[in-house]
């Protein structure tokens, strides 16, 4: 680090340091950072150029298919679209049903939940918190045996909701509604509990102090929670490929697998093609509700 001098007023020079850091002092506490960001987007970049790349390809081959594409064609996508590899459209509105169906049962259910942990005090209460906790450390691959059963035998006499049915599907996947209960009662436990007795005092009930005090706070939670719902249903594919044998009746996930495994080299450009239609709508909902994910994220965090 070097010196400068400044005179003072009785005209004697002082040194001074120069404010600047070292290029090694900075590296090591800040710079080392910007090196493995870099890093990360490089490597979370590269499948995203590559299935774009593909989708582009008009031979739509894995032996001609490179990082950067050298041909330009929306081929596969009219491929896909016209529906003579298989339903895409269908599988497309399915998939949408589903998500927007789970996904809002879902935060309904858990945040009913993070609010009777959050705000009520009563037996089974931490009991009930960690057993929610546990079981969501099990895979849910342990319980498909167990749910395809389940499901096989409430179809025999609601055949509505069975197998290779969406609303059967559908109530498999609610198996998890209560999945965002911990992040959602974190939020609740910020919101000062003085607004509840507050309204109580006014003459509000309990559902009007959820509904009308709390709820209107819980929008950036909500919003995250709703996002990473249906990302998460949306990539579903274990019960789904299960569930679902049926054409009309796939999600865009068994659609698209079962697609590309009748041919895994020629299919490739239209399975890339659909997977990037598939980012659509999640890169939209993420447009939409990026205001609120920042402040959802960290405000679940503050408090257990």
């Amino acid at each position: 680090m070097t010196e400068t001098k400044t005179t003072t007023a009785t005209g004697a020079e002082t040194p001074r340091e120069q404010n600047h850091t070292p290029f090694r002092r900075w590296f090591r506490e800040v710079g080392w950072r910007h090196v493995v960001g870099a890093v990360a987007l490089v490597f979370a970049a590269f499948p995203i150029l590559y299935v774009l790349s593909a989708s582009l390809n008009p031979l739509g081959t894995v032996a001609s298919t490179s990082l950067i594409p050298t041909r330009f064609s929306l081929i596969n996508y009219q491929t896909l679209l016209s529906g003579s590899k298989g339903p895409f459209t269908r599988w497309y509105l399915n998939t949408m049903i589903v998500c927007g169906v789970v996904a809002a049962a879902q935060i309904f259910f858990s945040v009913l939940a993070a609010y009777a942990f959050s705000r009520f005090r009563f037996k089974g209460r931490r009991g009930g918190l960690l057993a929610l906790l546990l079981i969501m450390m099990f895979p849910a691959t342990l319980a498909m045996i167990a749910i395809y059963t389940m499901i096989a035998g409430i179809g025999d006499v609601l055949p509505a909701i069975g197998l290779n049915r969406l609303l059967g599907y559908c109530l498999a996947l609610m198996g998890g509604a209560l999945g965002q209960v911990w992040l959602i009662k974190g939020t609740f436990d910020t919101i000062p509990k003085e607004l509840d007795e507050a309204a109580i005092l006014d003459g509000c009930t309990h559902w009007q102090v959820f509904y009308r005090i709390l709820l209107p706070s819980l929008k950036p939670i909500l919003a995250t929670t709703f996002l990473l719902a249906f990302v998460g249903i949306i990539s579903e594919f274990m019960l789904g490929s299960i569930f679902l044998t049926d054409d009309s009746k796939k999600t865009l996930a068994v659609g698209l697998y079962g697609m590309l495994s009748g041919d895994r080299s020629n299919n490739l450009g239209i399975f890339a093609a659909g997977s990037v239609m598939t980012m659509v709508p999640v890169i939209a909902l993420f447009q939409y509700l990026q205001k609120y994910i920042v402040g959802g994220a960290t405000a679940g965090a503050v408090k257990g």
